[in-house]
């Protein structure tokens, strides 16, 4: 009898295993879909659910996929004196610029912009050697995979990158951040607006607008008179103007104003500086 017993309570534990690995996804999709399902099920939150997918669907993108293209790079040439390029320098507001000689293709090393502080200090333009500042740069193809990429920036402590083509020709830049932005979504830095607020003026006179500004409200800060049928927010008239979903950098007339997209990824906009235009 206790056999018995043993036998069936031994078939009753491995019929509970079987049960429970029942419906194992066996795909990438099924994996998503039981997610999906856990998210309807308010196991998952949004913001968690995006994460999950977003790590899930990162090994399938490639470098090529998020770098900005080498026409939107801003860089710094070796022969230009601190007079010459601090105005870029401040207007892009990056952390990382590349140095390069005669032409992109010949990249020397990056520049860090905290390494400028010395120069507002001292202020002796004339010992400013900027090529002793450089940092080694890093080289990564066009299709190198992103987890991968991610995996090497961990490794390296590299925070930027940049992409070569098949020809050892620059095609562009990749940063850690524009990486984890494809996990996690947006990150927030210096540019960004209060949680409350669509809009923020800056000490240029400049402005950083988030891409969801109801055009109502825009134009109503601006005095402008964007379509207010046509499109909901001004992000929708930026790529209209666009006529294409633009990258970080891209910069267009519209209206009264010169606009940047400072940030963006390959779904949507998500900030953009204003630089209102003499009237």
């Amino acid at each position: 009898m206790s056999d018995d017993r043993s036998s069936q309570g031994q078939k009753s534990w491995l019929e509970r295993i079987t049960q429970a690995f029942a419906h194992e996804p066996k795909s990438r999709q099924e994996l998503l879909e039981v997610l999906r399902d856990a998210h309807d099920n308010k196991l998952l939150d949004t913001e968690a659910l995006a994460i999950v997918e977003g790590a899930i669907q990162v090994s399938d993108l490639q470098v090529r996929d998020i770098m900005i293209p080498r026409s939107q790079i801003i860089t710094i040439k070796a022969s230009q004196s601190p007079q010459e390029f601090l105005p870029a320098v401040i207007e892009a507001a990056h952390s990382r610029y590349p140095v390069i000689g005669e032409n992109l293709d010949e990249v020397l090393g990056i520049l860090l912009a905290k390494d400028l502080l010395p120069l507002l200090l001292h202020g002796n333009e004339l010992s400013f050697d900027l090529q002793k500042m450089l940092r080694p740069a890093t080289y990564v193809p066009e299709s190198k995979r992103l987890n991968v990429l991610l995996r090497e920036f961990r490794s390296t402590h590299n925070h930027m990158a940049i992409v070569i083509d098949e020809y050892g020709g620059v095609a562009g830049l990749v940063t850690i951040e524009d990486v984890l932005e494809q996990i996690v979504g947006d990150i927030e830095d210096e540019h960004d607006v209060e949680e409350d607020s669509y809009i923020k003026a800056l000490p240029s006179g400049d402005f950083i607008v988030k891409a969801l500004t109801p055009v109502d409200d825009f134009n109503e800060f601006f005095e402008a008179g964007f379509s207010e049928e046509e499109f909901d927010t001004i992000g929708g008239v930026v790529m209209s103007a666009f006529g294409h979903l633009p990258k970080r950098n891209e910069v267009i007339e519209l209206g009264d104003f010169r606009c940047r997209v400072l940030n963006a990824d390959s779904r949507r906009i998500h900030l953009l500086r204003l630089t209102p235009r003499a009237r």
